[in-house]
């Protein structure tokens, strides 16, 4: 018999990407970084986004 709860099974890494194929948007990028909002951050994200694609985000979520 298994003492285990719920809370305590781990959640597997292909369960916990966030994206859903849809396009990245520099806001994404910006919040996922844990920056403000500014028009300086959107042009480092736009730029990042450039440079990297989708995993712009993805690297920056856990």
């Amino acid at each position: 018999m298994s003492t285990a709860q719920p809370e305590d099974r781990v959640t597997p890494d292909a369960l916990l990407h966030a994206r859903t194929g849809t396009e990245v948007a520099p806001e994404d990028v910006v919040l996922a970084a844990g920056r403000d909002v500014t028009p300086e951050s959107l042009e480092w994200a736009r730029r990042k986004i450039e440079a990297e694609g989708a995993a712009a985000l993805d690297k920056l979520l856990p």
